[in-house]
């Protein structure tokens, strides 16, 4: 289920479930105005200049309330607005004719959704929302403004398409070259990391909105052999998944398995 008011419509196939009212049209008092962002106070982002916090603050239109599993974007439709996460967990993903899901990465707080529909006139995978969330809501047209009067905010656009690339690097090697007691300690590390730098993993143990289904599409595994990877992980003292909340009891161990690579969470990044 998506809330919102006229300013964020979205065009598009409808979400799964129905329609409730809650984002702020311009003009209208926000609930998160930018510079009170509930987010920006982790060190994981960089903070604004004066003149870019001004920009954004005219830039963003509304807010968007949306329900688990309600599609936030639909592959091979264009959206007229993008989106920051600020809320909750979502997951981009590609299906074949005959149903079969791949998931391509997760989207977390601070994430920038539709940006590909800005370049490409449409999107070339789909958006759904693992949790409620909440979005910020930008107006595509103005993304132009965007780059033509903010280099700074240029750069940072651009170093968000190229996180998403690097994301990818590591997914594709996964599936094509990990075992699968490789990629799914791998896959475990990569969401407490961006877990943790966004304060939804204080410690080693956090609670993903996930299930198996949701790894097994992620991992290119099915949910049988996914099931039997957690259990090696479990029966080996190296995780605990109960009642989804994921406990990683060695972090080295599960590291050493993965044949982890600092992905650079611990860097200041990006925030629109």
């Amino acid at each position: 289920m998506v809330r919102d008011r006229p300013s964020s419509t979205r065009r598009g196939p409808k979400p799964k479930g129905g329609a409730r009212s809650n984002a702020a049209a311009v003009g209208t008092a926000l609930k998160y105005p930018c510079e009170k962002c509930p987010i920006r106070k982790f060190k994981a982002f960089r903070p604004f200049e004066p003149e870019e916090l001004d920009f954004v603050k005219t830039f963003k239109t509304g807010e968007l309330t949306v329900d688990p599993r309600a599609t936030i974007l639909q592959e091979g439709s264009s959206s007229t607005h993008l989106f920051t996460v600020l809320q909750g967990w979502a997951f981009r993903y590609k299906t074949l004719p005959d149903g079969r899901r791949q998931l391509l990465n997760f989207a977390l707080p601070g994430d920038f959704l539709g940006l590909q529909a800005s370049l490409f006139k449409e999107m070339s995978h789909s958006v759904e929302a693992l949790s409620e969330m909440v979005l910020c809501v930008f107006p595509r047209e103005r993304l132009w403004q965007l780059f033509e009067r903010y280099p700074g905010l240029a750069f940072d656009v651009t170093w968000l398409g190229s996180r998403e690339e690097q994301i990818l690097d590591q997914n594709l090697l996964s599936v094509g070259r990990r075992t699968a007691l490789e990629r799914t300690a791998y896959l475990l590390l990569h969401l407490h990391a961006r877990a943790s730098a966004v304060g939804l993993a204080p410690a080693d143990r956090f609670s993903p909105p996930l299930t198996q289904q949701h790894l097994a599409d992620a991992l290119g595994l099915s949910i049988v052999h996914t099931n039997k990877t957690l259990k090696r992980l479990s029966d080996r003292g190296i995780i605990r998944w109960k009642n989804r909340e994921l406990e990683i009891l060695d972090i080295e161990a599960l590291r050493e398995i993965a044949w982890w690579e600092d992905e650079g969470t611990h860097q200041s990044r990006p925030l629109i």
